[in-house]
C-alpha cells in the first residue's frame, strides 16, 4: 500500500499536499481499492466556501458512491476536470493524476489536526 510520507492525512481516507495557502486533496491508495473501479467523480463546489469535515463531492465505484469530506476550510479553487472523462485516474494515480480539488484555506491550524503517514497507516493496519 502507497502512503506517501511527505502528504497528511484524514481519517475519512483523504491525501493533503500543502503548497503556501494553497491544498491539493484526492483520495488515498487505500481509499481507492477499498471502492473498486472508480466510475464517476462529482464535485459541484467549486468556487464555494466550506467548513473542514463538510461534503464537497462524491465518488461512485460500481459498487458504492462515498461521500468526499474537505479536511481544511477554505474555498475550492480548483476541480481536477480530466476525472470528468477519465474517473479511473484515482485508481490508477491517487496521488497524481488522480487528485480531485485544490483548496485555498482559510485556517492554517487545521493542519496541525491531520494525520501524518504513520498515525494514518495505524489507522489502515499498514
Amino acid at each position: 500500500m502507497n502512503i506517501p510520507a511527505n502528504l497528511k492525512y484524514t481519517k475519512d481516507h483523504e491525501w493533503i499536499k500543502i503548497e503556501g495557502d494553497i491544498a491539493t486533496v484526492g483520495i488515498t491508495d487505500f481509499a481507492q481499492k477499498e471502492l473498486g473501479d472508480i466510475v464517476y467523480v462529482e464535485v459541484d463546489t467549486l468556487d464555494e466556501t466550506l467548513q473542514v469535515e463538510d461534503v464537497f463531492g462524491t465518488v461512485e465505484a460500481v459498487k458504492t458512491v462515498s461521500d468526499l469530506f474537505l479536511p481544511l476550510s477554505g474555498q475550492i479553487v480548483e476541480f481536477n476536470e480530466a476525472l470528468e472523462s477519465e474517473p479511473e485516474k484515482v485508481n490508477m494515480d491517487p496521488y497524481g493524476d488522480g487528485w480531485m480539488i485544490k483548496l485555498k484555506f482559510s485556517d492554517a491550524s487545521e493542519i496541525d489536526d491531520l494525520l501524518d503517514d504513520e498515525a494514518y497507516k495505524e489507522i489502515v493496519g499498514a
